[in-house]
């Protein structure tokens, strides 16, 4: 290549991560922008570790077009951005983001989803990604069936259909429903709450249709350490599952009616405490930059007021209410895996930090990737791939010889269950455990009936299947 085909590191005129920007659709522009970052990447080479994009990346230009990006072509390209899963950790990383104000302002993941979401505007949204894209839909259909999907989740023959049908790998471990939302729970047991709290929960989609308990237990321990704490009506998905697909149009959607129900806590100095580190995430770093012109003020007001709940409890670990009266602990080391998303919003490990509160307990700290990553673990077609990047995940959790494994993120924590045997505690549970006496033993699985119960609800449930997808895909 010579001097005058040299491509610019610097940004070109394509530069854009704002979707509300007329140039951000541009596919021309884009293909600029792509270009020139693959090139950053493929001279940098410090994220050959993460995810499958980089080796894809750097195989084909070293072994197809002789160090040449510009002879890449669109189905290569697209091969490139299907890798990426979002964990975000190459942005970490990276030495040139707009995080680090470097002149070349890299923004891999950014990159990817502004794919993404011009193929979805051109081309629509799949209906697996629909489904998938849309978890506070799957949890009322799911409550609906009265049982029974979570019955039929560990079906071989319902698990072939919904393979066939959706995409949805057979042999990956799926959470159960909750019969009822963690929003049911808090309107009975009196959590909700008029603005005008010194913090309100958002639970996550997750905490409100899966596992209402991690919601109990971080109301439990927030209760005992005497922070005014509400719970509200309302809120919906963070819109990180539609966006992770190029749904931008659902993602505002959802992110217009979280902002409605959150601004009147924060308007009166409320924090939002966001449980789970990928919605944290959302609505820290995502939500003011996606949103339409209209709410971007909103959002960004909202965003300064998003904590994770161990980030707010330790802020207030040196004041007198900081409860230490803990009635039991394990008494040995405990394996924490700290999520990527929680590391991309660059606040430390404050759960690690408030395990070691416990008599007798040394947090031993893992950071590589699980390789969950929202709904690239459930496909067909990155399944196995998720267990592998996952691996080193694994094996460092394992080799910390720990009974008690910890994790702020459920989907990590349903992840190490699959690929290591052992489902990690949310710290929040953890801690509501040694507050109340109880012991650290994962809960078990509700158990699955058999025989003839069992053979008449596979059937049922595969007609149930049927119709629900002809109802959602008409909706």
């Amino acid at each position: 290549m010579t001097d005058s085909e040299h491509i610019s590191y610097l940004p070109t005129d394509g530069l854009c991560y704002d979707p509300r920007q007329e140039v951000y659709w541009d596919v021309a522009a884009l293909d600029k922008e792509t270009t020139r970052i693959f090139e950053v990447c493929h001279g940098c080479r410090m994220c050959f570790k993460y995810c499958d994009s980089f080796p894809i990346l750097f195989k084909l230009i070293d072994e197809s077009y002789d160090g040449d990006v510009r002879k890449l072509t669109d189905s290569n390209t697209q091969q490139v951005m299907d890798a990426c899963f979002q964990c975000k950790l190459c942005e970490v990383q990276c030495p040139y983001t707009p995080r680090d104000s470097h002149e070349f302002q890299v923004d891999f993941p950014k990159l990817v989803h502004r794919h993404r979401a011009i193929a979805a505007k051109r081309d629509g949204v799949p209906l697996r990604d629909k489904v998938l894209g849309n978890p506070d839909k799957a949890g009322s259909m799911a409550r609906l069936s009265l049982g029974m999907a979570n019955i039929m989740n560990r079906v071989g023959l319902h698990r072939w259909f919904m393979e066939k049908m959706l995409g949805v790998h057979r042999q990956k471990l799926l959470p159960d429903f909750a019969e009822q939302t963690f929003e049911s729970w808090a309107t009975r047991a009196g959590k909700l709450r008029e603005p005008g709290v010194e913090a309100v929960l958002f639970q996550t989609c997750y905490v409100q249709n899966n596992e209402p308990q991690i919601g109990i237990d971080t109301c439990t321990v927030l209760e005992k350490n005497k922070v005014n704490l509400g719970c509200s009506k309302g809120l919906q998905c963070c819109g990180m599952p539609a966006w992770e697909s190029g749904n931008l149009e659902q993602l505002r959607a959802w992110a217009k009616q979280n902002l409605d129900v959150l601004e009147p806590y924060v308007d009166k100095g409320a924090k939002v405490l966001a449980i789970n580190p990928t919605c944290s995430m959302m609505l820290r770093r995502e939500y003011p930059e996606l949103v339409s012109e209209a709410e971007r003020e909103r959002a960004q007001k909202v965003a300064d007021a998003v904590m994770d709940p161990s980030e707010f409890l330790w802020s207030i670990r040196k004041e007198e209410r900081f409860n230490t009266d803990f009635k039991s602990s394990p008494e040995q080391p405990v394996s924490y895996h700290a999520p990527c998303h929680l590391r991309v919003q660059g606040i430390g490990f404050k759960a690690r930090d408030l395990l070691k509160k416990l008599p007798g307990v040394q947090p031993k700290l893992v950071m590589e990737c699980c390789g969950h990553d929202g709904t690239y673990a459930m496909k067909v077609e990155t399944f196995e791939s998720s267990g592998r990047v996952g691996q080193k995940a694994f094996d460092g959790m394992k080799e910390q010889d720990s009974e008690v494994w910890a994790t702020d993120c459920p989907l990590a924590a349903i992840q190490f269950k699959q690929f290591a045997g052992v489902k990690p505690l949310h710290p929040m549970s953890i801690l509501a455990r040694a507050y109340t006496g109880s012991d650290f033993k994962p809960l078990p699985r509700k158990q699955q009936y058999t025989g003839l119960i069992l053979t008449l609800l596979v059937s049922l449930g595969l007609i149930a299947c049927l119709v629900w997808l002809v109802i959602y895909a008409s909706s």
